[in-house]
């Protein structure tokens, strides 16, 4: 069984990243999704290991300490963060673990896990942003004004993703996230039987001519 492959998943409030990765886990095996640790209260109906892992401050202060977390951040007083052990053990298990983390969050990732990928999710346009925005009817002109406004600063960091992805069409968006995962899981297993036969080829013909 191959070990499995981290991937961070961004993007605008708005680009439909939530509806896309239940999409993906509904459609295709082998995809599991990280789950964080926080200070925070569980709300009705939140489980322990399945919403959240529920820690105190001290436990989880003492997780940073401890260089327990991929990532973490405070947030309206509470903290939140990516713990290392349970992204391991579902990588170690086969399966491809999928990241959801503002941009901040996502390159601390990246640095303490190079092999991550990276991938910003988008819809088509400005536009569209601004229209998903409003159809939900669920938030003030002042709140989408303010999301929106966000989402200028946060395109400043889209160049710094392994891939960006178009969300126009939900099951074209899905399939095309699942081939990228596939093809990167294709990439390293090549490079690293190639580099290993390579060497060994280059390493017995050296033996034979000694």
């Amino acid at each position: 069984m191959s070990k499995g492959l981290l991937t961070v998943l961004s993007g605008f409030s708005g680009a439909g990243k939530g509806t896309l990765m239940a999409r993906l886990l509904e459609k295709y095996d082998g995809y599991a999704l990280s789950i964080s640790a926080t200070t925070r209260s569980p709300r009705p109906g939140e489980q322990e290991g399945v919403h959240y892992f529920y820690r105190t401050e001290e436990e989880f202060l003492q997780m940073i300490r401890e260089d327990a977390l991929l990532e973490h951040a405070c947030y309206v007083g509470n903290y939140y963060g990516t713990p290392a052990a349970y992204v391991d053990r579902m990588l170690e298990e086969g399966k491809d673990v999928i990241l959801e983390i503002e941009i901040q969050g996502a390159l601390k990732v990246k640095a303490k896990r190079p092999d991550t990928i990276l991938i910003f999710v988008t819809p088509p346009s400005a536009d569209e942003l601004e229209k998903r925005l409003t159809g939900r009817g669920t938030e003030t002109p002042e709140v989408i004004a303010g999301r929106l406004k966000r989402a200028v600063e946060e395109s400043e960091g889209m160049d710094k993703y392994d891939y960006i992805l178009v969300n126009d069409d939900l099951e074209e968006c899905v399939d095309r996230l699942h081939s990228l995962i596939r093809a990167q899981h294709d990439r390293a297993c090549f490079q690293g039987d190639f580099i290993t036969a390579i060497r060994r080829e280059l390493a017995e013909r050296e033996e034979k001519k000694a």
